[in-house]
């Protein structure tokens, strides 16, 4: 289902950690929130109109019920050789009884597969919109906060459907066959009292749960703000020990709380006073109408089992109308939570497929940046007119000091983001040089593989870790990808092997490890584009020699970006890009570069120096 766009957010730059971005405006009127609901109900309007169906029948076999009973208090009073036609009513009052809860019941099968597939059908609706979203979205959201919000909308859709179109509506209709059936039997008195009741009960009902819902929407604001903080601190348990802040994460989380607690204390003050006011309306009616039965009775134009009659009629519609607040109260809370699911779908997708988009079917591709400016924030450029470009099957390395823009390039080769201004391009197995906004993203992304400087693994087992990178991969295209990224002996010298748990995210394997298993996941996914994004930054200098010569086994034949901050790393690519505050400032290879006697060989010098203090300082301990 197409959304409209949310307007432009303020933005934040990720690589300086600036504060959050504004959340998107998620007002929207109940009639939009059902409008944005109907395509899903759709398919399902069979089920729907079976199940009003059984409804309907429901309420027709609950209104015979009291003419049943009347009938039979009413056949008491004969002559005991007429007993027979009390014993036929009450044969009569049992199957009516009966026929209400298999109506209802009934109803509950044929409509419980139409609540749980559109629940499902919208969240992971949401749940694919919030993985289309730029990495803009992502980088300022909070995990536990939008969570709660798809939870939360996911449960209100069966809430509502529920109690609008299987409970608010029959009752509806059951107080209008009630009226109906009194007027029919006796007159307008009795129906009077009834539709004064009901107006007088519905009006306090629903301007007393109007009042009470800001409080409701108050309890479900701080409620999702006391998630994030709690999901957001247990994230990151280990800074938290780090620096022994316990206490001090306590107390945020606490703040929340306190709001939390504040807003529902308020929301339950005020439902006192809602369901007081509700049953002294029913009580008056009720009043009222037992009053006028009894001198029907008194007065002989009325039997006891007219007056056995309106209680029963009383008494089914009392239940409901008790109800009505609760209903109403739930159905506002379920379209509050719905307005926030249904909010996130309103996100601004930035980085979107043009029209006409085709794929990429690439084995050797040529990459080219031609002037291409960025950045994260309108008031910060990151990129200044950088141009390069990456042969079919060549390698081009990327170094400079950290806030450069190196990783920026990775992450607009994923499209990730959109360049500014200037193009990036690909060229196709035809040789078409053809802007990557002209290709699908997932095709883009699907000839790229990375191995990332800062490795998060799923809460899963190491083979699932590595298989992620091409799910269909069999055991032996795993274990292969493994024993090339020199983690294979590792992992089986665990207890659990392949199946050992990594933690959240990753945790429980060292630094180097996580890099290992991620060079294996993009191994195993064989792409045509690889981009090292300082692959080798959390190996010792042992592992990295090793790996490092697998990388460069691995790179040949692919077009390879190296982005890396270790010089001794690059030293054999073709190209090698020095970049500064944005631009590039030196481009050679290795020779060349130090022969300019610039930046890169100021860092060269600088690199082996602390390589040979590092190595004078081993020297000791090894004695």
């Amino acid at each position: 289902m197409n959304q409209p766009a949310a307007p432009a957010e303020p933005e934040h730059d990720p690589q300086i950690g600036a504060g959050p971005v504004a959340k998107a405006a998620t007002a929207r009127g109940e009639g939009q929130v059902i409008r944005d609901l109907m395509p899903f109900l759709k398919p399902y309007s069979g089920r729907i109109a079976l199940a009003l169906a059984l409804v309907v029948a429901g309420k027709l076999a609950n209104l015979t019920v009291p003419m049943v009973l009347k009938k039979l208090v009413d056949g008491l009073d004969v002559a005991p050789t007429l007993l027979v036609l009390p014993v036929a009513l009450l044969v009569a009052y049992g199957a009516s009884r009966l026929s209400v809860t298999l109506f209802t019941e009934l109803r509950q099968v044929v409509f419980a597969r139409v609540m749980a597939r559109v629940s499902r059908r919208v969240t992971l609706q949401v749940f694919r919109h919030l993985h289309a979203l730029s990495l803009r979205f992502h980088l300022a959201r909070r995990t536990g906060g939008v969570a709660r919000d798809v939870e939360r909308g996911g449960a209100a859709i069966s809430d509502l459907l529920d109690w609008t179109l299987y409970t608010i509506l029959p009752t509806a209709f059951e107080v209008l066959l009630v009226t109906g059936v009194l007027v029919w039997l006796y007159d307008w008195g009795f129906a009077g009292i009834t539709l004064v009741t009901l107006a007088a009960y519905i009006v306090f009902t629903f301007s007393v749960t109007e009042w009470r819902t800001r409080y409701y929407r108050a309890a479900v604001e701080a409620d999702t703000r006391a998630n994030e903080r709690a999901v957001d601190s247990l994230l990151n348990y280990e800074t938290v020990k780090y620096f022994g802040n316990e206490e001090h994460e306590a107390r945020r989380y606490d703040d929340n709380l306190v709001r939390l607690e504040n807003a529902q204390v308020k929301s339950r003050k005020t439902l006192a006073v809602l369901n007081l006011g509700q049953t002294a309306i029913v009580a008056i009616g009720v009043t009222a109408m037992m009053w006028r039965a009894a001198a029907g009775v008194v007065a002989g134009t009325m039997t006891i089992g007219d007056l056995v009659l309106v209680n029963a009629y009383l008494l089914q519609l009392s239940a409901p109308l008790n109800m009505l607040g609760m209903m109403y109260r739930e159905v506002k809370q379920a379209f509050t939570n719905l307005e926030r699911l249904f909010g996130l779908l309103d996100e601004r997708q930035d980085v979107q497929d043009r029209a006409g988009a085709v794929p990429l079917r690439v084995s050797r591709p040529r990459v080219a940046f031609e002037n291409v400016r960025f950045g994260y924030d309108p008031r910060r450029e990151i990129l200044q007119d950088v141009s390069f470009e990456i042969p079919p099957g060549g390698t081009v390395a990327v170094v400079g000091h950290s806030g450069s823009g190196k990783s920026t390039l990775a992450r607009l080769l994923y499209r990730f983001y959109d360049v500014d201004a200037g193009r990036i391009a690909i060229a196709d197995d035809e040789g078409a040089l053809r802007d990557v906004r002209d290709y699908t993203q997932a095709s883009v992304r699907g000839a790229i593989a990375i191995v990332p400087q800062d490795t998060v693994l799923f809460n899963d087992t190491i083979y699932y870790n590595i298989l992620y990178g091409r799910p269909a991969a069999g055991r032996e295209e795993v274990e292969r990808a493994a024993r090339a990224a020199h983690i294979h002996d590792l992992i089986v010298s665990l207890p659990d092997g392949y199946e050992s748990e990594v933690g959240e995210r990753g945790l429980k394997l060292s630094g180097g490890e996580k890099q290992r298993v991620a060079i294996a996941r993009a191994l195993l996914k064989d792409p045509a584009i690889l981009i090292f994004d300082e692959a080798t930054s959390a190996l010792d200098s042992k592992s990295e020699k090793a790996i490092q010569a697998e990388l460069d086994r691995i790179a040949v034949g692919r077009t390879t970006l190296v982005i890396a901050h270790r010089l001794s790393t690059v030293m054999d690519a073709d190209e090698i890009l020095v970049m500064d505050a944005g631009r590039i400032v030196e481009r050679g290879a290795h020779a060349q570069l130090l022969a300019l006697n610039g930046h890169y060989a100021q860092m060269w010098r600088l690199q082996q120096q602390e390589r040979q203090a590092e190595a004078a300082e081993a020297v000791p301990a090894s004695l």
